[in-house]
């Protein structure tokens, strides 16, 4: 079992920052890789990114890179999302998930995840 919470949403101005976390909780964190999702209304859900618990390798996905970082805290068992340069499309929900280590990055092999936490970028 892993427990997920998500922090640091809110509003922003394009072109701002913010830093999103996800405290991870329960047994054998390194069994699993963590990604980040988003899901803005009437929209697909997003893969952003993941992260390798075990060795901190990172996997962003292209739509965002050079824009989000993904970044873990193995001591506070917290992985972190950074965003910069956002834009009014970025608005929606971001989650973060857990999968067992190796399952890819497709959400349906996430079966943990957190509660979200919004974004809201204005132009």
């Amino acid at each position: 079992q892993v427990q997920l919470v998500e922090s640091g949403g809110g509003l922003v101005q394009a072109g701002g920052s913010l830093r999103l976390s996800c405290a991870a909780s329960g047994r054998n964190l390194r069994r699993y890789d963590l990604g980040w999702f988003r899901r803005a209304p009437g929209k697909e859900r997003e893969f952003l990114g993941g992260i390798g618990w075990s060795d901190g390798s990172t996997y962003p996905a292209d739509s965002v890179k050079g824009r989000f970082t993904i970044s873990r805290d193995n001591a506070k068992n917290t992985v972190y999302l950074q965003t910069s340069s956002l834009r009014p499309e970025d608005t929606a929900v971001y989650y973060c998930a857990a999968a067992v280590a190796g399952s890819g990055w497709h959400y349906a092999a996430y079966g943990y995840w957190g509660q979200g936490t919004q974004v809201t970028v204005s132009s």
